[in-house]
Formats: structure tokens, sequence, C-alpha cells
């Protein structure tokens, strides 16, 4: 996948709005991947036998999955780039994966799968943040 996020992005034939290419490539990844982990977190947590116990972390899990891939899509597309929506956006899916990360961290103990989602929306929240940095 990383070569295919920093290959469409040198393909495209206009600027980047600003953005770092690297910075705009690892946040669409971190983005991609945080989905892709939080889907599988929350079905993991489906097959737990304490299922009832887990609805909050499946809720929290299938949210951050649904922002973060609207965060990849919003920045995949480069063409009309609104910072504002942009900013809005970024700052959305941060705030999601804290708090997917915060929710899966209070099961890591015992769901290794809580463990690597929480390690997942670490790593898209910190890339969403680097983002908003150079947005300045």
């Amino acid at each position: 996948m990383t070569t295919t996020v920093r290959s469409m992005l040198n393909s495209y034939p206009a600027g980047l709005g600003g953005f770092d290419r690297d910075a705009l490539a690892a946040c669409i990844e971190a983005c991609v991947e945080c989905s892709q982990t939080c889907t599988a977190c929350a079905d993991a947590c489906l097959a737990e036998d304490m299922v009832a116990d887990l609805t909050t972390c499946i809720r929290t899990d299938l949210d951050c999955a649904d922002v973060c891939a609207a965060t990849a899509a919003v920045l995949s597309r480069r063409t009309g780039y609104d910072a504002t929506v942009t900013r809005a956006v970024l700052q959305a899916c941060a705030a999601i994966c804290k708090a997917c990360a915060d929710e899966c961290d209070s099961h890591a103990e015992t769901h290794e799968h809580c463990r690597l989602c929480a390690e997942a929306c670490r790593r898209c929240e910190q890339a969403c943040n680097n983002l908003l940095a150079g947005l300045g």
C-alpha cells in the first residue's frame, strides 16, 4: 500500500495544497490501517464470550473505522482542496483515534486485538496531528 499511496501522490499533476508529500502519504496510510484494524477489533470483540462488556469498545471501534476511512478519502482528493474542511476532518480523526485508543487500552491486558487496535489508533492520531501541524 505504501508504494501505491506515494505513487498516486507523485502522479498528481498539480500541487498538493502545500502539504509535505511524505506526511500526507503517511497520514493516508495510517488512516487506512487504522480503519481496517478497528473493523477487525470490533469483529473480534463480537466473538468474545464477554461481548456484553465490550459494547462501548465495539461502538468506538466502528466509529473510528468510519472516520478514518472518510479521512483517508478526503486526504486522497487534492483537486479543489479546502483547508478548512481538511483541518476539521483531521481534528475529528485525531479525536476519535484518541478515544478509541483509550477505550481499547482498557481491554488490552485481556484482549490482544484491543492492544493492537490501540497501537494503530495512536499511530493514526499522531499522523493526523503531524499533518495538522503542517497546516499552520
